[in-house]
């Protein structure tokens, strides 16, 4: 790990960014030559702390999953994050790791929708980032690990995925996971991570064998959601997805036509949400 030099490649990649440049506001009084540092660590889910020593040179060494977080915050490019990966001190990203790096052309555009519900998920359902009205609407998704990553795998194995979804639609929406799952496992073949996740669900759960087994292939969810939230109850949205085929990421986002109950309920959640947060913020300035 080339502590000092990694210092440097941080610094300056924070000094380059802009706070419009990451749905910011700059400020009446702002001062700082590019984003703060605890800005840098707020987008890459860190303490300030941790990341001030980083660009001291004083840390020890990130982890791959660090490393890769803070790549997404300095929304870097494929070659500017991979150049971390070896200041960190690791060889190229695992594939996982890799799959999990998003455009940056693809963050600002998510960057400028923090004030509606959107997420960046990958080819397997797999929740990158969210904006916080999409962690208000539909829970924080970006904690999970190992096969439940993926949103297909946690509808057959955990039951308890499925309440944000009225029970009505829970039959139509797993035929539609599954013939998702199997698209994405033939365009990567038979040694490719889809087919490994459809192979421990049809070990895993009766449901899913018996769903895989119709060869289904082409169903698609509409533009039309029904959401169910515990706070505001049942929502229909509008879901539009943006796809960036290099990367195989897609970015959903969630509106309601306004005038509806459906809209009402979006604003409300908009607020319980920055609720939420502005108390999370309190109670980390209270420990720290």
């Amino acid at each position: 790990m080339d502590r000092l030099e990694l210092a440097e490649f941080l610094r300056v990649r924070r000094e380059a960014l802009q706070p419009e440049d990451v749905g910011l506001r700059r400020g009446p009084r702002r001062r700082a030559r590019g984003l703060r540092r605890e800005e840098v660590a707020e987008l890459s889910g860190m303490s300030t702390d941790y990341y001030a020593r980083l660009e001291r040179g004083k840390s020890p060494q990130p982890s791959e999953q660090m490393a890769a977080a803070i790549s997404r915050g300095l929304r870097l490019s494929l070659a500017e994050r991979d150049h971390l990966f070896l200041l960190a001190g690791h060889g190229t990203p695992r594939r996982a790791l890799r799959s999990d790096h998003v455009s940056p052309g693809l963050m600002r555009i998510l960057d400028r929708l923090q004030d509606t519900p959107a997420q960046i998920m990958g080819s397997l359902g797999e929740t990158i980032v969210q904006t916080p009205p999409a962690v208000a609407l539909l829970g924080k998704q970006t904690q999970y690990t190992g096969l439940a990553r993926s949103n297909v795998y946690r509808w057959f194995a955990d039951p308890s995925s499925r309440q944000i979804y009225p029970a009505a639609d829970h039959a139509a929406n797993g035929r539609v996971f599954t013939a998702q799952l199997r698209r994405v496992a033939t365009q990567q073949g038979p040694h490719g991570p889809a087919a490994a996740l459809a192979r421990r669900l049809l070990d895993e759960s009766e449901e899913f064998a018996a769903i895989w087994n119709d060869h289904q292939v082409g169903l698609t969810f509409t533009n039309e959601k029904r959401l169910v939230h515990p706070e505001v109850g049942q929502l229909t949205l509008h879901c539009q997805i943006l796809l960036d085929p290099d990367q195989e990421h897609s970015l959903l986002s969630f509106t309601a036509t306004p005038g509806t109950e459906s809209y009402d309920k979006l604003q409300l959640l908009a607020v319980i949400g920055n609720q939420q947060l502005s108390s999370g913020l309190a109670d980390r300035s209270e420990t720290s």
